[in-house]
């Protein structure tokens, strides 16, 4: 980061980011979870495939807790620690392309975050314990990849909406 670009996020306050953008701490960390929970997310899957029930499910918890965990971090940053809005002013995409970005990324955030709560908790309530094939299975599997699905475009539009904010301009 140069002389200038720190001059510069300083106005914006709170805890400027790690990844050389105008973007906070909490955008770049949540950034960088989301892309790092879809390696986890196909292992998982792999997992699965080949019978491995019980770390199928750990890693599963693993990533909705690491989701809800981002989610914190993520609101106490943007309501109590930094001014997105006006880190993302810079940017020539600022207001329209912007605000456009954050709407689509976050019909499928908040979709995302529906879906894998409810297969999770269908999944730890109908399953047996330990985790075997059962009748919940089919459609298990069936909103699971509808919800693995959600979360990589959630990662794509969230890329989205961080570049047009944090990088453009």
């Amino acid at each position: 980061m140069t002389v200038f670009a720190v001059a510069e996020t300083a106005a914006f306050g709170g805890v400027d980011g790690f990844l050389g953008t105008r973007a906070s701490v909490g955008m770049d960390v949540v950034l960088v979870g989301l892309w790092l929970l879809l390696p986890v997310l196909a292992w998982s899957i792999a997992l699965v495939r080949r019978g491995r029930y019980a770390t199928h499910k750990a890693l599963q918890l693993f990533i909705v807790a690491a989701l809800l965990a981002a989610i914190v971090v993520f609101e106490i940053d943007v309501r109590l620690v930094s001014d997105w809005r006006a880190r993302a002013r810079p940017s020539p995409w600022w207001p329209g392309g912007v605000l456009a970005a954050l709407g689509v990324h976050l019909v499928f955030a908040v979709s995302t975050l529906g879906l894998l709560v409810w297969v999770v908790w269908e999944a730890l309530g109908r399953f047996p314990s330990p985790p075997a094939p059962g009748a919940h299975g089919p459609r298990h599997k069936r909103f699971a990849r509808l919800a693995a699905f959600d979360l990589a475009v959630t990662a794509v539009t969230g890329t989205l909406f961080y570049w047009l904010a944090f990088v453009a301009g």
